[in-house]
């Protein structure tokens, strides 16, 4: 192969390794119960919400492992990257959907924050989480989300490594 083939040859974007485990991520987030049984609002703020939940308890399980840095990091611009066309799919411009995706970005990291804490075991912290992070109709309870978010990372704690990367989470 010629050096110039070799710097102009397209290589294949890492990211797409981990495509099926977001997709995984989206498919949950974007489950009925959520909307219909748990009182998530059916809104595109809720649906927001949720993916920012199901995705936080995903990385906090790639945590655990602490050997899957890269394939976290990798996830985590898959989330950018979605976010990213979806502000575009809005009519967001170029000029500003920078802005919008830097501010998306922090409210994913201070949500990943809170979620950690609240999936290590505390439940109040998982409570106060979802209460301040989750967009509730009117009259729902944020325990009944908490409730199914720490049974969707019990899934994930049973989920073996290579499936886990595959999309292939536990029932």
């Amino acid at each position: 192969m010629s050096l110039l083939s070799r710097l102009f040859a397209s290589r294949p974007d890492p990211r797409e390794a981990l495509r099926p485990l977001w997709n995984a991520v989206i498919t949950e987030a974007r489950r009925p119960a959520w909307y219909a049984d748990h009182g998530v609002n059916d809104t595109v703020a809720g649906r927001f919400d949720m993916v920012c939940a199901v995705l936080a308890a995903v990385l906090v399980r790639m945590e655990t492992i602490g050997t899957m840095t890269n394939e976290s990091v990798l996830l985590t611009e898959l989330f950018v990257h979605d976010m990213d066309g979806q502000l575009r799919e809005f009519g967001v411009g170029d000029v500003v959907v920078g802005k919008h995706v830097t501010k998306l970005m922090g409210a994913m990291g201070g949500r990943l924050t809170a979620y950690r804490d609240g999936l290590s075991g505390d439940d109040a912290a998982l409570f106060a989480a979802v209460a301040r992070n989750v967009s509730l109709r009117e009259g729902a309870d944020p325990a009944a989300v908490a409730s199914e978010l720490r049974a969707f990372a019990a899934r994930l704690s049973i989920t073996p490594d290579t499936a886990l990367l595959a999309g292939e989470i536990a029932p």
